[in-house]
């Protein structure tokens, strides 16, 4: 064969390779849930394969001799182009399948994330209304401790110290725990993370959503948790419930990891993508020694060289 030299073409080619590999890591990424080492595996996998397929016909159509092998060869791995084209399709589509989807997507993990945003402010409701009671409690057991000392003695009163002060101790230690110190930078962090992660939903990142879902409830839970584990403290005297916040989630995996048939969209892609493979192939021309298909089905007397 003669040597091949790069031309536009084959940057299409590539290009094209490039692409298809690219739309099937973002399948495969759905499918496994954001697996991003067997995404990239099978993505790199497919694209070699059909990309070096379609180099390959195209260098056996650029063949000066032995026009007979070649062209069987060219014929094996067109054929072979096609089968692996046609398995190939189906994780190259997954994307476009569930990308048709995207609205329904968005709303309920959106509808999650604006559950999430309601778990500080409905804490903060929770512990204040904890120190309004207990402060309300507190002044009227200091009022009354003439007339019921038993239960200033219950609540941790300590006679001939000023009550004020008592009172104000004690409310700085509920508040501190039930506002830790840590809690503005907890509150803070997740914020962000919470406006990050409606960005990447609203925007539609493929690999920043599917993080997303797998991540939202764990997080959410554990925010749950700790704002309960705040809430479990009691002060001295004091009947309150724990902190108690609902959560319901929508959940939306089962969307991206089902496997369906490709769509219409996905299909002209990915067909338009083959073809982008081929262009290079399609365009080459043969040497001007090559005899016709006479030389696969002997019609004709062929020279030596054209076997």
């Amino acid at each position: 064969m003669s040597q091949s030299k790069f031309s536009l073409a084959d940057l299409l080619t590539v290009l094209g390779t490039l692409g298809f590999g690219f739309f099937c890591f973002l399948s495969v990424n759905f499918l496994t849930l954001g697996d991003t080492t067997t995404s990239i595996i099978w993505a790199v996998l497919i694209s070699v394969i059909l990309g070096g397929l379609a180099f390959g016909v195209k260098l056996l159509k650029r063949t000066s001799r032995n026009f007979k092998t070649f062209i069987i060869w060219e014929w094996v791995l067109i054929f072979l182009f096609v089968v692996v084209a046609f398995f190939a399709i189906f994780p190259f589509s997954h994307y476009f399948v569930v990308t048709a989807q995207k609205e329904g997507i968005q709303k309920k993990v959106v509808s999650n994330i604006t559950q999430a945003e309601g778990l500080f402010i409905a804490y903060e409701s929770y512990a204040d209304n904890r120190l309004n009671i207990y402060k309300s409690r507190l002044n009227s057991i200091v009022a009354a401790k003439r007339v019921n000392p038993e239960e200033y003695k219950n609540f941790g009163f300590v006679e001939g110290t000023d009550d004020n002060t008592q009172v104000e101790n004690k409310m700085f230690s509920l508040t501190a725990q039930l506002y830790p110190s840590n809690y503005s930078e907890m509150k803070q962090i997740d914020s962000v993370w919470l406006s990050d992660a409606k960005d990447k939903v609203t925007s539609w990142s493929p690999t920043g959503i599917v993080k997303v879902v797998n991540t939202l409830k764990i997080e959410i839970s554990s925010w749950n948790g700790q704002l309960k584990s705040y809430s479990s403290f009691r002060a001295k005297g004091e009947t309150a419930t724990d902190f108690d916040f609902s959560l319901s989630f929508d959940d939306v995996s089962g969307i991206f990891n089902k496997r369906t048939n490709p769509n219409p969209l996905a299909l002209i892609i990915g067909i338009a993508l083959y073809l982008l493979m081929f262009l290079s192939y399609f365009i080459t021309k043969r040497h001007s020694r090559y005899p016709g298909l006479k030389v696969i089905f002997s019609m004709g007397s062929t020279r030596e060289n054209e076997l």
